[in-house]
């Protein structure tokens, strides 16, 4: 069996697609308005050189990633260990050279690489009209206006997906999606306004 054939098998037997496309929703979703709120934050201050808007958000989704990467590591770890022991003690028997203990041992890993690499992920994405203009890029609209959109356009896009997941319409989903991040540009409006 390949080692994909494996990881698959170990995510099936633990039941945790779901788990791992909630973490990337859930964490994606962070790092998309973590950058939305930074950059918001950088254009209501009348703007930054473009060096320290690009070091901030790549602190920011250096940060965002290793807390979903120890997070999700450590608290899916202790589950998994629930799960097995829960298991042992309804068959009656030490499980610990079965394919359960191995999936009990590597699920949280996975699940943790998903949880820490989704906002690192979506942040530098959000942020690649700041590094395109840091590299001479020249640019239609301004970087940070473009960062704003981007994160609007990963936002609705996140919505689409959760649409698509849930079987709903997937405008409606994507619209709410992007109700939120417009309360989270409000939000920022009148705490700094």
């Amino acid at each position: 069996m390949s080692i994909l054939a494996e990881l698959g098998l170990l995510i099936r037997l633990s039941h945790s697609q779901g788990i791992a496309r909630r973490y990337f929703v859930v964490n994606g979703f962070d790092g998309a308005l973590a950058m939305l709120g930074l950059n918001m934050g950088f254009y209501l201050s009348g703007g930054v050189a473009t060096g320290i808007a690009v070091s901030a958000c790549t602190g920011t989704a250096i940060a965002l990633g290793m807390s979903g990467l120890s997070s999700g590591y450590v608290s899916e770890m202790a589950e998994k260990k629930r799960e097995l022991r829960e298991l042992e003690r309804a068959m009656v028997t030490d499980l610990e050279e079965s394919v359960h203990a191995m999936a009990a041992r590597l699920v949280p890993v996975l699940i943790a690489l998903v949880n820490g690499v989704a906002p690192f992920l979506i942040a530098m994405l959000v942020t690649m009209p700041l590094w395109l203009e840091q590299a001479g890029v020249s640019m239609p609209i301004a970087a940070l206006h473009a960062a704003i959109l981007t994160a609007f356009a990963v936002i609705f896009l996140m919505g689409i997906w959760l649409g698509r997941i849930s079987g709903t319409f997937w405008l409606w989903s994507a619209l709410r999606t992007v109700a939120i991040a417009i309360a989270t540009c409000a939000l920022i409006l009148l705490v700094t306004a």
